[in-house]
């Protein structure tokens, strides 16, 4: 499908969304009628675009049909002079509609899931899903995102096992979804005596946060189950059934949150990640219809895929999927990203309009 047939397609659904705002039953439904608006809103700048665009089109079309039955000299001259503003006019307005559509899209804005989780390296992986947990907070409080923990399961000598998060604010899964994948650490662990350098590994998940009205989630769906908490907590964490496990039958996708001590908090908790899942799930099966070129960045969003190199010994840190090393991990891990991050955004913008001219 060519960018204009996308582009089409966006106005049609544009003008269904305007129709729909203005229906009493819609209004009436506040999830709905946000989440039409929402979508409105998301779709705005790309229409009005590929609007102007289409209008240039047919004036330059008529320009063009004038000139050809125009004989009077000082006439030909003057619509001469209108067919190469307007032709101008086109260039610039497909230009921006490029621009727009590859730096713009549905999910920029979301809110984020990000699941951390401590590969091979036992303990010292452990620490090092604590190290990343550190970096990707201290970015957020540089950029002015809020972060609540969802679940975590701590490691026998720090750090996590497991860590579950949300992130808020403004461009949050813009910056961060390029972060899904394997990490490598390559340091001298604090318990080594012999000053060697070990290779551990943690993975990162991010998933775009799902609104209620996108992900349909039927009671019949869930099988729900309360246990015991473990783990630290003190003894009151282990007196009540407080921790929930939430399996969604059709996938088999299974959540567990026991981090609050009421089941309540927790089952809203375990629901907010497994819908962020199935949505994840949603976005991967678009995607197989996107450009090779795209998927070479993006992934198939497989966590184990390994994406970046921490080296401690030499303050290198290393993205692999764009031969990107920069010797400043210190300050990496001090939450110092956009260094790291914008390049990768650039190279996706780069690669998605290659995709466009396939």
């Amino acid at each position: 499908m060519s960018l204009l047939d996308a582009l089409e397609r966006m106005s049609r659904r544009f003008d269904e969304l305007e129709a729909q705002i203005l229906v009493p039953e819609v209004i009436q439904d506040q999830r709905l009628y946000t989440s039409h608006l929402k979508e409105r809103g998301g779709l705005k700048a790309k229409v009005e675009a590929y609007r102007h665009y289409r209008r240039t089109e047919k004036e330059l079309a008529q320009a063009r049909a004038e000139l050809e039955v125009l004989s009077d000299a000082a006439e030909r001259e003057l619509f001469r002079g209108e067919v190469s503003s307007l032709e101008a006019d086109l260039e610039r307005g497909w230009e921006q509609l490029r621009e727009l559509f590859v730096t713009d899209d549905e999910d920029a804005n979301r809110d984020v899931i990000m699941e951390i989780r401590a590969g091979t390296g036992g303990d010292e992986a452990a620490l090092f899903a604590g190290d990343l947990f550190d970096m990707y907070a201290h970015y957020a409080d540089q950029r002015g995102w809020k972060v609540e923990v969802l679940e975590a399961t701590p490691g026998t000598v720090g750090g996590f096992k497991e860590l579950v998060l949300n992130l808020k604010g403004e461009g949050v899964f813009k910056r961060l979804r390029y972060e899904s994948g394997g990490h490598r650490v390559q340091r001298v662990p604090a318990t080594e005596t012999q000053g060697r350098i070990h290779t551990s590994a943690a993975t990162v998940a991010v998933l775009p946060e799902a609104d209620e009205v996108e992900v349909d989630i039927r009671d019949e769906d869930l099988r729900i189950d309360a246990f015991r908490s473990s783990g630290p907590g003190g003894q009151s964490v282990n007196k009540t059934s407080s921790a929930i496990r939430v399996t969604h039958v059709p996938t088999g996708l299974v959540v567990s949150c026991q981090d609050e001590k009421s089941q309540h908090k927790n089952k809203d908790k375990a629901l907010r990640i497994l819908a962020s899942r199935l949505y994840e799930m949603e976005l991967r099966k678009r995607d197989q219809a996107r450009s090779s070129a795209r998927k070479a960045l993006i992934g198939s969003g497989d966590r184990s895929e390994r994406i970046r190199t921490y080296n401690f010994p030499q303050n290198r840190l290393t993205d692999h999927r764009i031969n990107l090393s920069l010797y400043s991990l210190d300050r990496a891990m001090q939450g110092d990203l956009d260094d790291l991050i914008e390049p990768l955004m650039d190279h996706d913008k780069e690669l998605r309009l290659q995709s466009l001219e396939e």
